[in-house]
């Protein structure tokens, strides 16, 4: 018998099964990968907060990974961890869940615990997985227990884990949300029960949109500080320094990730079945979605009046495609859009990341760092590894999109900043 079955073996699943597995349960992580599947049963990680250091001893203990879904049937709790993007027309794409959930329905025993994960809008647990676990011919509440508990995992963030981040659970019925509260509770270190999966679905929701209105805001206000001839960032510094009704968000090239960029959306699409319009939502997603535009013509700009250059035929290099600093995640990176942008105007582009040795879809790889040998080095991201004050020594231009420069940036007239 298997304590914990986690379907999903990506930035969820992986730091989920190292916590369970360090609590002293047995996991069986399951995926349908089958490369994933063999470098994960070798000790080998390729999730960066679960680094293979940490996950080789738990493998020698026990932990495990498969591709065979009928192994559900012999687990205790199985979690639900997989992708909810959006389709080309920003529509939730629930095709994931649904599959995962039948391929649980056709192994569903007496007494197991199913925890849907995945980021979603509020009446997916109830109206989409719990009518396909049912098909199984066992009820809810009575047979088998069914609760969401969504992720909160933060890439590259050492300080707030998934073990220490406060889990939030609402089941189907209470014995189902006190059955998930036991399980977790077992393996991290606080757990909050809320009254129903809706809530604790939007309650992921909320925490997304939070960051994606916030950051649309103080979006906006970079590119009127552009025209104003304002440093956004000394505005910024300033303000964080009030030690109530401030929280600090900085401007930059656009949102990555999976959460930020998405998971408004889904609630987007959820209130137009009640006839109701989430215009803040909306708009910071417009707001947020022109960035790359606006940084591609703040290149353009700093061409023409630092180099008296045309975009056209400029070779340019990106420093940092990552989504966020220091980690290799590509998922929704907006330098992507910007390389698109940029590749269209003309321009010759180059990209340099420690953290991502190349980019297949795009012809790159990540080039040595000579700064010198290109007519605009744009920052991008700022990873911590890099020496900025070398960049703006030997860069003609500089384009700083994350204020990485600092002071050596304000005080040299070849950096121009967002």
């Amino acid at each position: 018998m298997t304590d914990v079955a986690i379907v999903g073996a990506g930035y969820v699943g992986v730091p989920l099964a190292q916590v369970f597995a360090e609590a002293g349960k047995s996991v069986v992580l399951f995926d349908v990968q089958p490369d994933v599947v063999t470098r994960l049963n070798r000790g080998e990680s390729h999730i960066e907060d679960v680094p293979s250091e940490v996950l080789a001893p738990l493998v020698e203990r026990g932990l495990r990974a498969t591709t065979d879904f009928d192994e559900l049937g012999d687990a205790d709790a199985i979690l639900v961890a997989v992708p909810t993007p959006l389709s080309k027309q920003r529509e939730p794409d629930l095709s994931y869940v649904e599959r995962a959930s039948g391929e649980i329905a056709t192994r569903l025993k007496p007494g197991q615990l199913v925890v849907l994960e995945s980021t979603t809008y509020p009446g997916t647990t109830r109206e989409c997985v719990l009518p396909i676990l049912e098909r199984s011919g066992l009820q809810v509440g009575r047979d088998f227990h069914l609760a969401f508990s969504p992720e909160r995992v933060d890439p590259g963030n050492r300080d707030w884990t998934t073990k220490n981040v406060p889990k939030v659970i609402g089941g189907i019925t209470p014995a189902c949300t006190e059955r998930a509260a036991e399980l977790y509770g077992a393996a991290l270190e606080s757990v909050h029960p809320v009254s129903s999966p809706e809530a604790a679905e939007l309650t992921k929701l909320l925490e997304n949109i939070f960051r994606s209105v916030n950051i649309a805001l103080v979006n906006e206000i970079a590119q009127l500080c552009d025209r104003m001839g304002i440093d956004i960032w000394e505005v910024v510094d300033a303000a964080a320094t009030k030690p109530f009704g401030f929280m600090r968000f900085e401007p930059g090239p656009g949102l990555g990730g999976h959460c930020i960029p998405i998971d408004p959306f889904y609630l987007t699409w959820k209130a137009r079945e009640y006839d109701f319009t989430t215009r803040f939502i909306e708009l910071a997603g417009e707001v947020n979605q022109n960035m790359p535009y606006f940084c591609r013509s703040l290149i353009s700009q700093a061409l023409n009046h630092g180099g008296e250059r045309s975009l056209k035929g400029s070779r340019v290099l990106v420093l940092g495609v990552a989504y966020k600093a220091d980690i290799g995640d590509m998922r929704e990176s907006p330098a992507l859009k910007l390389i698109e942008l940029l590749r269209n105007a003309g321009a010759e582009v180059s990209y340099h990341d420690p953290h991502v040795p190349e980019l297949p879809e795009y012809g790159l790889v990540s080039t040595a760092l000579e700064p010198a040998a290109y007519d605009c080095v744009t920052i991008v991201t700022a990873h911590s590894s890099i020496d900025y004050g070398r960049i703006v020594e030997e860069a003609p231009i500089v384009v700083d999109l994350r204020n990485a420069t600092g002071r050596a940036g304000l005080a040299s007239p070849k950096v121009f900043k967002l």
